[in-house]
Parts: structure tokens; sequence; C-alpha cells
């Protein structure tokens, strides 16, 4: 049976590949298992000094939660690790997310949880659960907020509207855009970059810049899961989420 997620050692890096490009690399329960214990097989491995995260094919870094089977990441939302694996977790070591295509929902959290994010052309990023009435929650709200700002994370929150490659650069979300297909070697040379250096006062420097972001999102999360819950109780999770698995949601008008 095909694993959902590949973990692979390149040089100094950790490659984790999300691989369900049939389904835009969506997450369902067993990817976000696997993508927890890919996570921690990094954490573990003391000659991996960066993690690389990204998505098979050119089609989709992640278009988020798989909600043709939501009712297998329904058990995880309460779960210490996060929905999609790893993104109430903190890693201890540097981060990056190499991104082509949609880059949507839980896919944008699991990119925001990164440190940087290495963007091919053809990427697009957008918060869809707001055009069904489903929360961006698991710490993305707040996490979009401390990468672009309150304001530019409003304009993304609000509208459901989806931003360019070269938008999410102008306004930070993209750390850097390159050209189709170079988005995994682009990251890779980040992270062997970033592996170079003597990673006692680098880790440090990554602590101290980390501290208030990983405490605010920590401080967020029983919100979050209570907010979650309030629309459960009141059936507006339930009917955004049938809503959205029987529409197309990659066609252009309703993605």
């Amino acid at each position: 049976m095909p694993q959902p997620v590949i973990y692979e050692r390149r040089g100094a890096a950790a490659v984790m590949t999300i691989d369900r490009p049939e389904r835009r690399n969506a997450i369902d329960g067993p990817t976000a298992d696997a993508l927890e214990a890919a996570y921690r097989s990094f954490v573990n491995d003391d000659d991996a000094r960066v993690l690389v995260i990204t998505g098979a094919g050119d089609q989709a870094f992640s278009a988020g939660a798989d909600l043709k089977a939501i009712e297998s990441l329904t058990p995880r939302t309460e779960a210490a690790a996060g929905v999609f694996g790893f993104t109430r977790l903190q890693s201890p070591k540097p981060t990056v997310a190499a991104i082509s295509g949609w880059c949507l929902g839980g896919g944008l959290i699991l990119a925001l949880w990164c440190d940087l994010r290495v963007a091919a052309e053809s990427s697009r990023f957008g918060v869809p659960e707001r055009k069904w009435g489903l929360p961006f929650l698991d710490g993305g709200a707040l996490r979009l907020a401390t990468v672009v700002g309150v304001g530019r994370a409003l304009d993304l929150v609000l509208t459901g509207r989806d931003v360019t490659a070269t938008e999410a650069r102008h306004m930070g979300l993209a750390t850097e855009v390159v050209a189709a297909g170079q988005h995994l070697n682009r990251a890779l040379e980040l992270a062997e970059t970033i592996a170079a250096f003597p990673q006692e006062a680098l880790l440090a420097d990554r602590r101290l810049l980390m501290r208030d972001v990983n405490r605010w999102v920590a401080s967020s999360l029983g919100e979050d899961g209570r907010i979650r819950q309030g629309l459960i109780d009141g059936g507006a999770y339930e009917r955004g989420v049938g809503e959205f698995a029987e529409r197309d949601r990659f066609h252009p008008a309703t993605s």
C-alpha cells in the first residue's frame, strides 16, 4: 500500500513529501499520522539539521484537509500534535516549505508552521474555508498574522481570496519565488546554507525569535478548540464540510 508521506535524508536536510497528488496532497487521518511520525524522525535525527516539507508533483503543496475523508481527521482534532500531524508542536530545528501549486487551508497552515517558504511561480495561497463556513484553526490565523501582519492576514481570512506567488512574496508570505520546478532545489540549497553555520548560536537566535510566536500560538489553541466545538454543536461545521466536499474545490471558480 502506498505511503502518504515519504521521508528521506538529502545531505544535511530531511525531506518530508506529502505523496497524494491525486488528491492535491490533501491530508486525511492516515496522512496526518504519517506526517507526525516523519516529524518525530526528523527531531530524533541529530544529523538532520533542517526539515524541508513539500508536496508530490507540481500541482499542489497541499490543498488542506481532505474533506471527502474528514471523518478520518476528526479523532485527531484534540491531539497534542495537531489536526495536520505536527502543527501544534514546536520544531527545535529550522524548517523550510518548498511550495508549488495550491497551498490552501491546512496546507497553508503547514507552510506557515515553517520558518521559510520557497514558492514556485505557479503557487497560489489562500484560506478557502471562508467560502464554506469552516474555521481556519490549529494556529493558522495567528501564524498568518505573525508572518504578514494583522492587516494582510485579515484580507486573506475575511475575503477567502487566492493570492499569487508574486503577491505572496510582496506581502512576506513567500520568502522567495523561483522558476517552475525549482522550489525543492532552492529549499535544499537554503537548508545546506543553514546547516553549514555553527549551530549553537544559530539555534539560540532562532529560539529567541520564535519564543513569542510559539507562546502566542500555544495560548490560542484552547480557543481554537472551543470555536470548532461551537460550530460542530450548532451544525455549521457539518453543513460546511458537506457543501465543500460535494463541489470541485480545485476549479478556479470555487477554490
